[in-house]
């Protein structure tokens, strides 16, 4: 592949966080990707919007913080998902907090990141975003659950399907006549809830991680969904575990 297929074939983003040396690091560690560049840079959300109308089709992905002066992420957010739906949002925030995470998604933002993460994670988290998948942090996925079981179409349809629910290891599941998981599966899905990562789950389980990959694999591929938040949402919703 020549050059200037490389150059086209490249995932453009604009970074928008008032912190000047948070981004030039950043910028720093997406450049070193062959497949994605920085094109673009905003201390707040209206600069953000600017740059997109300016950059248009050329952009991919906004990496968006939450707190900015002038207009902060959450109206950005918002604001950019109306005029240019095609553009990923994707938060990177110092907040954990649950209501940060569900506010941003319901804005459309495809991505919640915590800025103290691997570098390695980011750019997996990014892929996986221009990839058509939701990607939120692991520390915040449990708090999201939390969210969600409190909304009202939840409590409408009941959080416990069928099914009784049991506890064994530690970990309390339910064995729905509906959910098409083996027994381990659901254990697994169940730290899942929890945020934990594979190395996390194969500890508490006493199995490998490399086995752990395996039941989430067999998990998203029964289910048929494409990344684990969406597994936890349906199994929360359905009663095939409960928190």
């Amino acid at each position: 592949m020549d050059n200037a297929s490389n150059v086209k074939n490249k995932v453009k983003l604009i970074l928008a966080d008032d912190h000047q040396l948070f981004r030039e690091g950043l910028k720093r560690i997406i450049n070193m990707e062959d497949d994605m560049e920085v094109i673009g840079e905003a201390g707040d959300g209206i600069q953000a919007l600017e740059l997109c109308n300016i950059l248009q089709n050329d952009v991919h992905v906004v990496l968006m913080d939450i707190n900015m002066p002038e207009e902060n992420g959450v109206v950005a957010t918002e604001k950019l998902k109306v005029i240019f739906p095609n553009i990923k949002v994707i938060i990177l925030s110092i907040h954990d907090d649950e209501s940060y995470v569900f506010e941003t998604l319901r804005k459309g933002a495809s991505g919640y990141l915590l800025k103290d993460m691997e570098a390695e994670s980011l750019i997996n988290a990014i892929r996986s975003v221009v990839a058509g998948h939701a990607y939120i942090h692991p520390k915040v996925t449990g708090k999201l659950i939390n969210q969600l079981r409190r909304m009202t179409y939840l409590d409408d349809i009941g959080v416990v399907g069928p099914g009784e629910a049991v506890r064994e290891n530690g970990i309390k599941y339910v064995h729905a006549p509906s959910s098409p998981l083996t027994k381990r599966e659901s254990e697994v899905l169940r730290l899942m809830s929890e945020g934990k990562s594979n190395k996390l789950i194969g500890e508490f389980l006493y199995i490998s991680e490399k086995t752990v990959k395996n039941h989430v694999s067999s998990i998203l591929q029964k289910m048929e969904v494409d990344d684990r938040t969406q597994a936890v949402i349906i199994a929360i919703k359905y009663g095939w575990v409960t928190l």
